[in-house]
């Protein structure tokens, strides 16, 4: 049980640190489309506008795995509480 719980644990560590970093990049790639550059095309505009997009959906959805395992660990540990 105690290898499991280690194992859930590290995975929620992982999608935290994985959601935070696609936030990073998702933002970096906001501020490229609102910082204003007249050498910018329409492509690369919208490019930067799906591409934040993406990371920050990425981001959301790694932020939710995270939330489940310690949603699970919680659990774990309740019905370990509850055997002792």
């Amino acid at each position: 049980m105690k290898q499991q719980t280690r194992v859930l644990y590290e995975k929620m560590v992982d999608f935290k640190r994985f959601g935070t970093v696609l936030l990073a990049v998702g933002i970096f790639f906001y501020l490229g489309v609102i910082i204003p550059v007249e050498a910018k095309t329409e492509l690369e505009l919208n490019l930067m506008v799906l591409s934040s997009a993406t990371f920050i959906a990425f981001s959301i959805l790694f932020f939710i795995q995270a939330k489940q395992c310690q949603s699970k660990l919680l659990e774990m540990d309740d019905n370990e509480d509850s055997y002792n």
